[in-house]
């Protein structure tokens, strides 16, 4: 009834002792029971580039840190694999359950040493409280865990409360899967782009690629709708490697409607875990940037912190290979995970991108400015740039150029568009480069009104004085 590895109960027993909180409670004997069902994020990596010994020892050490927040009724108990539970008689109140959630989310992502090496890992958390509708613990079992697999294909390391809509949200999940394995062939996905400014000239830097499903009868699905599903299943990396592919043939296209000497435009592109870890990415990057023969620094790889944190010594490897053959690499979504910049030096990032968070809290809290304050300032240190996300305003724009932030992105600058919508821009933009350039050329070509040609070396005749003119 205990778990052979960490000795705490195991599935059976935690079964066994949530029938039994669920009959008490509907006795009116205790409080509502209140499951909260736990995944190590990504986990598999882990064993796979530090064996299974090492693997076993992380899966003791996030068992002792969970078993700290819990009081002597509650119980905590292994699922199998990477998978934990917390049964909570303890305490029932909402907004309690919810704090200590959290407390056990950020537990879990404090560093672990592996001999030299520091590794964080993240967890996917779903919770559930006995509502009267699970006749069992494995009904309240399941609905714990339609609410972590929620959290995990919104990014993972995050929490969900269940609610009974998820029951269809995952009835429908295997023929979203088909459907989307379908979308690239039907020429259903569409890449986005949104503008990237500099802020200190306002001059269009760049755009950031954005994928979209165009659903026959959903509408149109933003990433975060079907991405999550595309990386449990596999598809991402297809899903990657087109949307790779699209930038950089729009990219060189913009090259030729607005060439720059300097400051060439870019595009950003997201790049997931299982995108960067594979074997063949660096070979795909520099094949991709070899035919389209854009500039260095052109392609811009947007990597998220919890992403180089599963094996940090293998994306250093990687990303400064991606480096190496010209792509430029930006930590993205800064501010939301593990945050700190102590780590920043030991990856080859040219760019942070500030999560649009901090940018939106400047306003409401006294200490956020002084925090993005505080990153640009070390990531120049670093010989960092800076991109901040979810500009909505004139006052963010104005804020963030008096700090020093280079770049910002978000509606106040342009919300997502077409490929032909960003190439009528650039033509048009490109045309009053064009425009201006001539009536430069004209004005310098022009004789002042003042110039006058000497005809021989006799007195200069007299300007007309101002009645003359008048006349």
């Amino acid at each position: 009834m205990h778990d052979s590895l960490t000795g705490l109960p195991n599935r059976q027993l935690l079964m066994d002792r949530l029938d039994g909180a669920i009959t008490r409670a509907a006795e009116g004997q205790s409080n509502r029971p209140t499951i909260l069902f736990i995944d190590i994020d990504r986990f598999k990596n882990v064993n796979k580039s530090f064996g299974l010994v090492i693997g076993d020892s992380m899966l003791l050490t996030l068992g002792r840190r969970l078993s700290r927040h819990l009081n002597p009724q509650d119980t905590l108990a292994r699922l199998g694999g990477d998978q934990f539970a917390i049964m909570l008689i303890s305490d029932s109140d909402p907004h309690h359950v919810a704090t200590l959630a959290e407390r056990v989310r950020r537990a879990l992502r404090t560093p672990m040493k592996i001999s030299t090496k520091e590794i964080i890992l993240t967890a996917s958390i779903g919770i559930v409280v006995h509502d009267g509708s699970q006749a069992n613990a494995q009904e309240m079992l399941r609905d714990g865990e339609l609410g972590m697999l929620r959290a995990k294909r919104r990014g993972a390391d995050r929490i969900e409360i269940f609610n009974p809509a998820m029951r269809t949200e995952e009835e429908n999940r295997l023929p979203l899967e088909s459907e989307l394995r379908m979308a690239l062939q039907r020429q259903q996905i569409s890449v986005l782009y949104q503008p990237i400014t500099r802020l200190a000239s306002n001059q269009l830097a760049g755009f950031e690629a954005l994928m979209r499903w165009d659903h026959p009868t959903r509408g149109r699905l933003s990433p975060q709708d079907f991405i999550p599903l595309a990386e449990e299943s596999g598809l991402i990396v297809e899903l990657g490697s087109y949307v790779l592919s699209q930038a950089l043939d729009e990219a060189a296209t913009w090259h030729r409607v607005l060439p720059r000497d300097r400051d060439p435009l870019f595009v950003s592109v997201n790049v997931s875990s299982r995108q960067l870890f594979r074997q063949d990415m660096v070979q795909e990057i520099r094949l991709l940037l070899a035919r389209e023969q854009v500039a260095r620094g052109t392609l811009k790889l947007e990597v998220t912190e919890s992403l180089v944190m599963e094996n940090p010594e293998r994306a250093v490897e990687i990303l400064t290979w991606l480096k190496t053959y010209g792509a430029s690499l930006a930590l993205d979504d800064f501010g939301t995970g593990y945050s700190s910049l102590s780590y920043l030096h030991r990856f080859p990032f040219d760019i942070i991108k500030v999560d649009k968070s901090l940018v939106h809290d400047s306003s409401d809290n006294d200490q956020t400015p002084l925090i993005l304050r505080s990153v640009v300032t070390l990531a120049h240190e670093l010989g960092k740039e800076v991109v901040a996300e979810g500009v909505e305003t004139q006052a963010d724009a104005n804020y963030l150029r008096s700090i020093g932030c280079e770049f910002g992105q978000g509606f106040y600058y342009g919300e997502p568009m077409s490929a032909r919508d960003v190439g009528a821009l650039l033509n048009a933009l490109a045309n009053h480069r064009r425009r201006k350039e001539r009536e430069r050329a004209q004005a310098e070509r022009a004789p002042s009104s003042l110039d006058v040609e000497v005809q021989n070396q006799g007195d200069l005749p007299s300007l007309p004085g101002p009645t003359t003119a008048q006349a």
